[in-house]
């Protein structure tokens, strides 16, 4: 066993060449149709294929109790692309699930029928098993969560009480996008006596009193995108996103006020989404009033995350998804494998009072250290701040996404200043952590050459007054200028006096 898998409680993996199988997954929505492929770390595989038809099977399906024609055309065309990519991408495994709409449809058998024929075994999930999947998705990227999610899709919407990694008290409603509509159209307040009703009914009133409510879905990410735009916030970052009920109030009335131009203009937001936000906005004012709900926490992962949370192994499931991610990732793109671990367990004692979250970010730091390798020289800090702010990360808020971009930033040569947008996500006193992350983990790579011998072989200590480096006799060469000069940077940092000592 190697040295890091006693250290770390996430112990590495050894280096493969072969790629991890595939697994696809085919969600046939009430209000869209998709396929993604995931491949990578069981915990954390990462998307391979991604792609949606905004087929509206659940679209008229209250008024008649059927799917139009048009929409089971669209789904046709839809599976059958759907099935040759998965075909042609040799996914291991297959998964196709059916939700709300055909579910309740009359006709939803069509499509089963039109499925099977190309290849396809549906498995037609009923209210409590997508509301089971949707709090587990949320567990699998927040395994903190503690509150209730909520995932609106076209035809239902499920609650979950999640806590404690588990999900609890789960329900369904027949309260999808593409049913909102006709409520709203009449007078009065019907759709919040609706609501009201059934959630009472269901015994979930007050059920959320100072608790978070997890958003799931693309109409409520989509809302999340509207207010991230005019907001002007500064990381174009869905997953973890918060809104209060004060501001979705607000965007209840802006969004009649805001032209088709406008809407198209933002990014991430597509077409197919606009339509239905401010039945999507509506929704939610009502459903946190009744859930006593002030604060909501977008989730970017949902049913299809959730389908394969639920098969993990127990073992896996305790892993953290953010350091297992930022290990594959460093695996990957990095020099050395285990680089990253070593680095974090060599430079560690300098930073001995730090909350277990801080640590747990400076290992992500590390992990990631040697991602910046390949980058031309001139842009390696600017490739460090891309990676931190915009990798596929979870489990991970803004501010600290800002404190991983700044390790990252000062660790690959960018000055002491904080990099942008670090500024508007951190504060202060957390981007100076950082830049110290920043400046041993650069002492660190730079005196051992990013190899594990050296960093095994030698030592840091802080006492308060001197930053004391110490190596082994017969590696006195590796104290050259460059490393002088980092040693003499990061001991500036922490207001101490570097010293070198040989063991």
């Amino acid at each position: 066993m190697s040295v890091t898998s006693v250290l770390f409680g996430n112990s590495p993996p050894k280096a493969e060449t072969d790629d991890h199988p595939r697994t696809g997954i085919i969600d046939i929505g009430s209000n869209s149709i998709r396929l993604v492929v995931y491949q990578g770390p069981p915990r954390l595989p990462a998307i391979r294929f991604n792609e949606k038809v905004l087929a509206g099977l659940g679209r008229g399906l209250a008024a008649t109790g059927s799917i139009e024609k048009s929409a089971l055309k669209t789904a046709r065309v839809a599976l059958a692309r759907f099935a040759a990519v998965a075909r042609e991408m040799e996914c291991s495994t297959l998964r196709t699930v059916a939700t709300a709409a055909v579910r309740d449809a009359k006709n939803g058998g069509e499509l089963i029928a039109t499925a099977e024929q190309l290849g396809l075994k549906v498995e037609t999930l009923s209210g409590e098993q997508e509301a089971s999947a949707a709090g587990y998705g949320v567990l699998s990227a927040i395994p903190d969560a503690d509150g209730i999610v909520g995932d609106l899709g076209g035809g239902s919407l499920e609650l979950v009480r999640v806590r404690r990694g588990k999900i609890e008290d789960r329900v369904s409603f027949p309260l999808g996008v593409l049913r909102i509509g006709p409520l709203r159209a009449k007078r009065g307040k019907v759709l919040e006596r609706y609501v009201a009703r059934l959630v009472r009914e269901a015994g979930w009133t007050a059920k959320g009193q100072g608790l978070p409510l997890y958003l799931v879905g693309g109409s409520w990410r989509a809302l999340a995108r509207l207010d991230m735009e005019l907001a002007d916030y500064p990381l174009p970052i869905i997953h973890q996103y918060s809104m209060t009920a004060a501001t979705i109030t607000r965007l209840s009335r802006t969004i009649p006020q805001l032209s088709k131009p406008r809407l198209k203009a933002i990014p991430g937001l597509s077409s197919g989404r606009t339509a239905t936000l401010a039945d999507a906005a509506a929704l939610l004012g009502v459903l946190m009033r009744q859930l006593g709900s002030k604060t909501t926490v977008v989730s970017a992962y949902g049913l299809r995350e959730g389908l394969l949370y639920e098969h993990l192994k127990p073992a896996d499931r305790t892993l953290d998804p953010l350091i297992v991610a930022a290990r594959e990732e460093g695996r990957l793109l990095g020099r050395f494998p285990e680089h990253g671990d070593l680095l974090d367990r060599w430079l560690a004692p300098l930073f001995t009072t730090e909350p277990p979250a801080m640590a747990r970010l400076r290992h992500t730091a590390c992990l990631l250290a040697d991602v910046g390798w390949r980058a031309n020289p001139e842009f390696r800090a600017e490739r460090g701040v891309e990676v931190a702010l915009h990798g596929n990360w979870v489990a991970i808020d803004a501010p600290g996404r800002g404190m991983l971009a700044q390790a990252l930033y000062t660790s690959l040569g960018g000055d002491l200043a904080a990099a942008d947008p670090v500024g508007r996500l951190a504060s202060p006193a957390a981007v100076k952590s950082a830049t110290a992350w920043g400046l041993a983990m650069r002492l660190g790579q730079r005196m051992s050459g990013g190899l594990a011998g050296p960093l095994k072989r030698s030592s840091l200590a802080d006492d308060g007054v001197s930053l004391t480096l110490t190596l082994r006799s017969d590696d006195r060469g590796l104290y050259g200028e460059a490393v002088e000069r980092r040693h003499a940077a990061l001991a500036t940092a922490l207001g101490r006096k570097p010293v070198l000592a040989l063991a």
